[in-house]
């Protein structure tokens, strides 16, 4: 049975009930992954294995593709426990990546150089076509634009908004696919898991995420104290508290002066997102 996906994209406005999105979307990546020799793919360095997407990845070897691993997003997590993280031993090759700080360009090409002289062996075309997959706003735009030193695909702090299939040219002989953010079908549905999940991972923005405030109670409980120290707010462990508290500091007030709770869990999002609030 073939695995399918969905797909984030902010120029999608509305659903389509009869899946025609979906299959569309779903064109396109197969397409990358069709056309490419090598696939790069993004994983955010601070959520490792929650960035993976397993079945993608097992398609992409069952079609014989040179596959590697960009950990993105290094500038967000302390290196040297990165480098002893055991799971980069599953990840051949990986490269080590930052888009703020350079880490691992030169690296980057260099490993891009030597997957396309191998995908291209043995066959008539020489052009090596390299695909970039991952979750929405694992940094794939931004990837491209430093690799090839211009603002050569359009990047967004709004998760998901590369809008179909780019092609970049890195060099004489290496053209770039950038694609659309890709969601497991497993995913897409509206439970707290798969939600709590694709928020942390910013696979979903802290603007357009369901239940923000369940969201935030879940890393609460995950992660003891992180966001109590962070706003300085005693909370005792309780959400509830923390969002009234960290609501009424921030003036996110209602009508009849009822505190906004709301408001107050998706500013957390948005820091948990982008990286403010690190454990």
């Amino acid at each position: 049975m073939r695995v399918k996906y969905t797909f984030s994209s902010r120029h999608t406005k509305t659903i389509d009930p009869h899946n025609r999105h979906k299959q569309s979307v779903f064109t396109v990546i197969k397409e990358v992954v069709r056309i490419s020799d090598v696939v790069l793919i993004l994983l955010d360095a601070r959520f490792i294995e929650k960035s993976r997407n397993i079945q993608l990845e097992d398609e992409i070897k069952a079609e014989g593709k040179k596959l590697v691993y960009v950990i993105n997003k290094t500038d967000l997590v302390n290196l040297e426990d990165l480098k002893a993280n055991p799971i980069l031993e599953q990840l051949k090759p990986h490269v080590l990546f930052s888009c703020k700080t350079n880490q691992g360009r030169s690296d980057l090409r260099l490993r891009i150089k030597i997957e396309a002289k191998k995908g291209l062996k043995g066959k008539e075309y020489k052009i090596a076509h390299v695909g970039i997959i991952g979750y929405p706003n694992t940094g794939k735009s931004s990837l491209i634009n430093l690799l090839v030193g211009r603002n050569a695909s359009t990047a967004s702090s709004e998760s998901g908004y590369t809008h179909g299939m780019q092609k970049i040219r890195l060099s004489k002989n290496i053209l770039l696919l950038d694609s659309p953010g890709v969601i497991p079908s497993g995913e897409d549905n509206v439970e707290n898991s798969s939600l709590k999940k694709q928020a942390e991972i910013n696979a979903r923005t802290s603007t357009k995420v369901q239940n923000p405030e369940m969201i935030v109670h879940r890393l609460m409980m995950e992660n003891k104290g992180l966001l109590e120290k962070y706003y300085d707010i005693k909370a005792n462990g309780d959400a509830e508290i923390l969002l009234e508290s960290l609501g009424k500091k921030n003036h996110f007030l209602l009508k009849g002066g009822v505190i906004d709770t709301d408001r107050a869990a998706r500013l957390i999002l948005k820091h948990w997102q982008d990286g403010r609030i690190r454990k």
